[in-house]
C-alpha cells in the first residue's frame, strides 16, 4: 500500500479551472502508479516512498524541489526527511539551495552519514561530495511562483504565504479565512508518502519548498522527524501537510504513533484525534496521510481539501483534492 499527498488547504472548485484539476489528479495517478510497480517488484516501502516524493519534487505543480516558492530574498530554501520504520532510520535536510531533489539527499544522510539532520550549505556540499544531483537556483524557479512572492510583497511586505494562498494572491484575489470557500490558493505547501511492503515494513518521506516570503533560515516541521515525518512498524509511518509551526508544537507525527502505542487508539482514530483536536490547541491547519503494518490507510484534514492518493498493489489508484 502507497499512500501520497501535494499539499493540504482551502482549494477551491470555483477557482481551479477543469484543465488544473485534470493535471493535478493525473499527476497524483501517475506517481501512485510508478510507486505501485516498486512495491509489485518487491521493493521497500523506503524506495517506495523515495521514488513517490522524487516525483513530487519534480512535478512544478507543487510546492516541492521544482517549483518550490520563493523565500523573502526571491531565493530557494527546501527541506526533506525520509524514516523507516524497522531499525527507526531517518535522514534530513534543511534549507538546501542547490541538491535537484533534497528527498534523495534526505536518504543520502540516512544511510552514509552518523546523523539525522544537516543544513544550508553543509547539506548541500554533503549531497554533492556523495555525487546527487546539483543543479543552479533557475532550475527550481517558475513564473507562477515569482508572480506569487511579488503579489505577496505588494500586499504588505512581511506577509507570509502558504502555498495556494500565494497563487490566490497571483490571480488577483484575496486570502480566504479557515471555513470559507474553497480557494486554490490556502493550500499548505508539503509533499509527502508513505507505504507499507509485502514484509509489513513502513516507511514516510515529506519534501518542501516551505512559505512563500519566508524569511531565508526558516524552517518547518516537514524535516522534523516527529513533527511533520515519522515511521514506526510497531506503529504506523506518517507524513504532514500544514502549517508548520503549529505541527512542531503538537510534535504531531510522532502523536499519531504516540496514541496507538501508548493510548489503544486505532489508526484511524489516533490520526482524527491530533488532525481534528490536537492540532486546533495551536490554531493548526492541515492534514496527514498515515499506513500501519496491515496496510491500513488513513488521510484526515481539516482543512477544505487536499490533494491526496493511494493505490494497492494491482488495484486501480484513488485520487482525490476536495473534502
Amino acid at each position: 500500500m502507497v499512500a501520497i499527498h501535494g499539499g493540504a488547504g482551502t482549494i477551491s472548485r470555483t477557482r481551479m479551472t477543469q484543465q488544473g484539476e485534470q493535471a493535478h489528479a493525473q499527476a497524483l495517478r501517475d506517481i501512485l502508479l510508478a510507486t505501485q510497480d516498486v512495491l509489485h517488484a518487491g521493493g521497500s516501502a523506503l524506495d517506495a516512498v523515495t521514488l513517490a516524493v522524487r516525483l513530487l519534487e519534480d512535478c512544478e505543480l507543487f510546492n516541492a524541489g521544482r517549483g518550490s516558492v520563493f523565500t523573502r530574498d526571491q531565493t530557494h530554501e527546501m527541506d526533506a526527511a525520509v524514516m523507516e520504520g524497522t531499525g527507526l532510520r531517518a535522514g534530513a535536510v534543511a534549507c538546501v539551495k542547490r541538491v535537484r531533489n533534497p528527498v534523495l539527499s534526505a536518504r543520502l544522510v540516512m544511510e552514509r552519514s552518523e546523523h539525522v539532520l544537516l543544513v544550508g550549505e553543509g547539506a548541500d556540499a554533503f549531497a554533492q561530495v556523495h555525487g546527487m544531483a546539483m543543479v543552479p537556483a533557475s532550475y527550481f524557479s517558475t513564473p507562477e511562483r515569482l508572480r506569487q512572492l511579488q503579489r505577496a510583497k505588494e500586499s504588505g511586505g512581511a506577509q507570509l504565504l502558504l502555498d495556494h494562498d500565494g497563487a490566490s494572491l497571483a490571480d488577483g484575489a484575496q486570502q480566504t479565512p479557515a471555513g470559507a470557500p474553497l480557494d486554490g490558493d490556502t493550500k499548505h505547501g508539503t509533499v509527502g508518502a508513505v507505504a507499507c511492503d509485502a514484509q509489513g515494513h513502513v516507511a514516510a518521506a515529506t519534501s518542501t519548498g516551505g512559505l512563500t516570503n519566508k524569511i531565508p533560515g526558516r524552517v518547518g516541521d516537514t524535516p522534523l522527524i516527529g513533527a511533520g515525518c515519522y515511521a514506526d512498524d510497531a506503529t504506523c509511518a506518517v507524513a504532514c501537510t500544514g502549517i508548520g509551526e503549529a505541527f512542531m508544537k503538537a510534535v504531531a507525527a510522532y502523536d499519531v504513533a504516540a496514541l496507538m502505542a501508548y493510548g489503544g487508539l486505532s489508526l484511524d482514530h489516533a490520526a482524527t484525534r491530533v488532525v481534528q483536536h490536537r492540532l486546533g490547541r495551536f490554531h493548526g491547519r492541515g492534514g496527514l496521510i498515515a499506513v500501519n503494518a496491515h496496510g491500513e490507510v488513513v488521510m484526515p484534514f481539516n482543512t477544505e481539501g487536499m490533494y491526496r492518493g493511494h493505490a494497492r498493489v494491482g488495484a486501480e489508484p484513488v485520487v482525490g483534492i476536495y473534502a
